[in-house]
């Protein structure tokens, strides 16, 4: 049942209501302007400002398939209880999660992602001033670092479980592999510096997980851009294809044509696709699996923990062979 709080919260928007939805976190609205959803906020006003006036920017510069936060009749963004908690209201779509398994999926979202990335290419940089850019060499080193202050620790525990003794005999390939693409990043580093003119232009998604992506009749609908920020855009290419070959084996037929579906709408340039290929090669999925295992509590560690890794460990020569593939195309 929604409560008298939300009936009074979206009051104080001009839209009507047919019908509410209790969802994860949130309020689906089913209103006669289009389904919306009310969620809290925790962070910054001017955050969400800058959020709003981006999303209004990217739609302005031709691709409209995307959500946009909703003002209040008194022209706010946030509309607060007296308790002080904060909510906002933005636009949804009606469809169905990307299935990253599903080939014309793939390729549907890869063509959509090409048009979004065009219009996220904002020539004025006074728009973009309050971002920051990010640079994936210093992110890559930190994460190395964290990587070899895991292993020293799995090294150093006296009393190790199976799980452990099965990571620990995994980590030097995984640590290796991770600290020769930042070898490789160093040598390339006028592709990754932060004056890269690319980067100082182009706005991305930032959390590009297929979760984000709403497909309905030929149409992608783009979702939570909470994390947008300002880099190249290879940055969310490389999450979503990776994303796509984890869940395909790597497949090297699924790279290409999903990477041509790209290329149709926004051509890559020889910097992106190095880039690109930095981003891919680096283990990711191995790291995630660490970090999860160092951050987590170590009286239990799920039997998922194994399992994830071991098909990591399955995949990791189709990774190889793709990676090689798209080398070859550098």
């Amino acid at each position: 049942m929604i409560s008298d709080r939300t009936a009074a919260i979206l009051e104080q928007y001009d839209i009507r209501v047919l019908r509410l939805l209790k969802g994860r976190g949130a309020v689906l609205c089913e209103t006669q302007e289009g389904i919306k959803i009310l969620k809290e906020y925790k962070g910054s006003e001017g955050k969400l400002d800058l959020q709003h006036n981006l999303l209004q920017e990217i739609k302005n510069q031709g691709y409209s398939s995307l959500e946009q936060i909703i003002p209040s009749k008194e022209g706010t963004l946030l509309v607060k209880e007296e308790d002080g908690t904060a909510y906002y209201l933005k636009d949804y779509h009606s469809g169905k999660e990307c299935n990253i398994k599903e080939t014309k999926d793939c390729y549907l979202a890869m063509t959509c992602l090409g048009q979004l990335h065009k219009a996220m290419e904002i020539k004025e940089e006074g728009k973009l001033k309050e971002l920051s850019v990010s640079n994936l060499t210093e992110e890559a080193e930190k994460q190395n670092r964290e990587l070899r202050k895991i292993k020293k620790y799995l090294s150093q525990k006296r009393q190790k479980t199976e799980f452990e003794y099965f990571l620990l005999n995994n980590f030097s390939s995984f640590l290796e592999k991770a600290e020769q693409v930042l070898e490789g990043m160093k040598a390339h580093q006028e592709v990754f510096s932060q004056e890269s003119s690319l980067a100082n232009t182009s706005l991305c998604h930032g959390d590009l997980q297929h979760h984000n992506l709403l497909l309905n009749e030929g149409e992608v609908f783009f979702i939570n851009f909470e994390k947008i920020t300002l880099d190249s855009p290879m940055r969310d290419l490389a999450l979503f294809l990776r994303k796509i070959m984890e869940k395909n084996n790597w497949s090297k037929e699924l790279a290409d044509k999903g990477l041509k579906a790209y290329e149709k709408v926004r051509p890559l340039s020889q910097r992106e696709r190095l880039q690109l290929w930095y981003r891919l090669s680096y283990p990711e999925k191995f790291r995630k699996i660490a970090n999860f295992y160092y951050n987590s509590p170590k009286a239990w560690i799920p039997d998922k923990n194994r399992e994830k890794l071991e098909k990591v460990l399955l995949q990791e020569e189709q990774r190889s062979a793709c990676l090689a593939y798209l080398h070859h195309q550098l």
